[in-house]
Order: structure tokens, then sequence, then C-alpha cells
């Protein structure tokens, strides 16, 4: 008795495990029907089923294109039966896509953000002056922010030039520099106090909606 037990994992893979085991084998029959007069009357009941299995696609653009798609997908795209619709390409579906680039360029420094190096890019372009000094005291002071978001410990303003001396490909140089930078504690309050600000606003928007929420059922 025990070895006529069925275990799913002898089973015919589920392509589609949403429509389940039943719809499966009604598509593996649909397949298996001799004449194409047959095999579109049980392709078009199958329609029927799945569609009524899945009632919150209704409201979906293409619903019954959807459909169509599916049961051929199902089928591994051997069901010779007339669709409405263009039949879904095998070699298209199982097409990889392209590996997408990864968009940091400085993994060494991560903790910076691309940003920051968008902005030393920028600066690389500006002419010498006082702007562009302001612009590059500006960019230390917010690497500096961002290296104690990552390490709370305080850090000098000679790693923070050496660091931007390093991803301007030396073209800004602040080393030696005796113009200080913001201290660092105040770097820390300022950014606890920020956290502590956002926080609250998600707080308030939240009891808000509940509030809102309690309105309109009563």
């Amino acid at each position: 008795m025990i070895d006529d037990i069925e275990y799913n994992t002898e089973r015919e893979h589920l392509i589609i495990p949403e429509y389940g085991r039943h719809v499966q084998k009604m598509v593996n029959y649909a397949k298996s029907r001799e004449t194409k007069e047959e095999r579109n009357k049980v392709a078009k009941a199958l329609i029927s089923v799945m569609g009524n299995l899945q009632p919150h696609l209704r409201d979906v653009p293409d619903f019954q294109h959807k459909l169509w798609d599916q049961l051929f997908i199902m089928s591994k795209f051997e069901l010779d039966a007339d669709s409405p619709y263009e039949k879904p390409s095998k070699d298209l579906l199982e097409e990889r896509p392209e590996n997408l680039p990864y968009p940091q360029n400085f993994p060494k420094y991560r903790f910076y953000g691309n940003n920051i190096k968008t902005m030393i890019d920028v600066a690389n372009t500006w002419e010498d002056g006082e702007l562009k000094e302001a612009l590059t005291y500006t960019i230390a002071n917010h690497m500096k922010k961002c290296f104690l978001n990552w390490n709370k410990d305080t850090v000098e303003d000679e790693v923070i030039f050496q660091h931007l001396f390093e991803l301007s490909n030396g073209e800004i140089n602040l080393k030696g520099s005796k113009e200080k930078l913001t201290d660092s504690q105040s770097l820390i309050r300022s950014s606890n106090a920020s956290a502590k600000k956002t926080s609250s606003v998600k707080k308030n928007n939240y009891k808000k909606s509940n509030n809102t929420n309690r309105k309109k059922r009563f």
C-alpha cells in the first residue's frame, strides 16, 4: 500500500503553480487531442477555468491575452491551437536580460555615496577661485558627516582631506590646510537631530492616517 503513495517530488513539475496540478493535467490533455478542432475546444474551456481561478486579474489590461500566454507557457509551447492573440515566443521568454552596470564608482569608500563623487567631478570642472574653494570645503564637510554616520568615532580632518584627494584623482588637495572642518561632535548632534525629526514626522503622519481611517469607519 505504501508503494502506491505518490509524492509531489516525484510528480511532473508545475510550470505555473498558481493554477494547480489539475489545470496542468488539463493542459497536457489538450496537447494530446488528435484534431485541431478538439484542441481549440479544450483550450477555450481551459481559458474559462483559468479566468475563474484568477478573478483578481480581471481588472488587469489585456486579461484574456495574459491567460492565453500562460496557457501556451504551461504547454511548453507545444499546444497547437488557434489563439485570438499572437503566440508568445519561447526564445523571448527564455532570453536573459543584460547585466546592469553597478553604479558604485569607488567601492573603497562606499560610505560617502555616489553623490559625493558626482559633486567632486563637478568641482574639478570649475575654475580656481572663491566659489570653487567654498564648494570644496562644503564637499569636505559633507564627507565628514557621511564618515561619522558610518563610524561614530571622531575623525581627523586630514583623513577627510586624504580621501578627497584620492577621489578627485589628485585634483583637489586640501592636505595641510589650516582651515578646520565642522567639529565632529556638532556633526553627530546635527545628524541625530535630523534622524529624530524624521522619526517624529513619520509618527505624526502615522497618527494622522489612523485618525483619518477611524473617521471614515464611523
